[in-house]
């Protein structure tokens, strides 16, 4: 028997309220159903030309590939909406188009925690999330996101994953035992030199140059002491690397057997049997990885799609693709024995056993160190 418009729109209406169809679909059919019977609300306009495809940014390499598999291509099967991607290997790179582009050419970001989120705020690049939208935030740490609201109580990203940034050591070269006793000092053993690497980033750098002469990352007292470290490490180093896909490929050949290195790409070496031991020393640099929603974006698409990502099933799938613990709380959610087995993973749920750079404090020194760091590693 043919329905008649009035039958449709009510039986949307159910399948609306069961879940079984997406709010994005339901205002498209029910937009479209109302037109023929002659009805016009001012919403129906947009809901008939409903987004088609969401736009995101991140990291590449294994990182990405997993977000991908395990979110991406499930989302465009249940959704139709279309993921389109592209990637950068250094956040400021991405944030330099953005200042250059219009609102909504760039959309998700896969972005490095709340130091660079107030960077987007301060550009004006923010949006405002309807959490309601994104019921599975009630999985996310309260650790997490708590950073995050300080900057803006209504939030324009939602932490997804987190790691650290410790020492990588070939097991070959150098024992558990010496890389526990020399801890962050490792990286200007004169032993290794020609054998040292790191990454080629100003916040590593001064990072550990501050574990170095024993001050405190997040209030540096003496910064001379620091860009001597600096120097020290640049001088003894083979290469700083500038992805992580160059980090596992020189750890993998054995052009490098110490280096600086995050954690879940390390993870990545040692399930491919390479001779990689990995060590997070008193005050190793910890950060949160979110999705954030740029101003402009389609927002009601980028809070399914975002979710879709914090969906249990999803993140937990992604989070073993890419060796970076999720952001899900693991006293409301049960996680795998291998996302307990990753490096940095805090069973606990509260992140005090991880040290985070202060963004306020990073953000007023940031441009005075990073002109001084582009002059250093340029052999100042």
């Amino acid at each position: 028997m043919k329905l008649t418009n009035g039958k449709r729109l009510e039986r949307l209406g159910d399948r609306y309220a069961n879940g079984d169809i997406s709010r994005r679909s339901f205002l498209g059919l029910t937009a479209a159903a109302a037109a023929a019977t002659g009805l016009s609300m001012p919403w129906m306009g947009r809901a008939l030309a409903a987004v088609s495809e969401v736009r995101f940014d991140g990291w590449g390499g294994v990182v990405q590939e997993a977000i991908d598999k395990y979110a991406f291509q499930p989302y465009t099967a249940k959704s139709s909406i279309k993921v389109v991607q592209g990637t950068f290997g250094d956040e400021d790179e991405i944030i330099t188009k953005i200042k250059t582009s219009k609102p909504g050419d760039f959309q998700v970001i896969h972005s490095s925690g709340v130091n660079y989120y107030i960077k987007y705020v301060n550009a004006g690049f923010n949006s405002e999330i309807n959490e309601a939208n994104i019921p599975n935030m009630a999985n996310v740490l309260t650790a997490m996101i708590d950073p995050f609201r300080k900057i803006t109580p209504k939030l324009s990203a939602v932490p997804y994953d987190y790691g650290t940034t410790g020492i990588a050591y070939n097991t070959k070269v150098i024992s558990p035992d010496e890389a526990k006793e020399k801890g962050a000092n490792l990286l200007t053993d004169k032993k290794y030199a020609g054998k040292i690497g790191g990454y080629a980033d100003m916040t590593t750098r001064v990072w550990y140059a501050a574990l170095q002469t024993k001050q405190d990352p997040n209030n540096i007292q003496d910064m001379d002491a620091v860009w001597a470290k600096v120097r020290e490490t640049r001088d003894l180093a083979k290469k700083f690397w500038s992805s992580g896909a160059e980090l596992m490929d020189l750890l993998s050949r054995n052009e490098i057997v110490v280096t600086d290195a995050w954690s879940g790409r390390v993870a990545a070496l040692q399930q491919q049997g390479q001779p990689i031991g990995y060590l997070d020393p008193a005050g190793s640099y910890a950060w949160m990885e979110d999705m954030l929603i740029l101003k402009g974006s389609p927002m009601a698409e980028c809070e399914e799609l975002i979710n879709f990502m914090l969906d249990p099933a999803t993140s937990i799938a992604v989070a073993e693709g890419q060796n970076y613990p999720p952001s899900l709380d693991p006293t409301k959610v049960k996680l795998t024995d291998k996302i307990a087995a990753l490096p940095a993973f805090d069973p606990t749920g509260s992140m005090k056993s991880l040290t985070y750079a202060d963004p306020l404090y990073w953000a007023k020194n940031e441009d005075a160190w990073n002109k001084q760091w582009d002059r250093v590693s340029k052999g100042a």
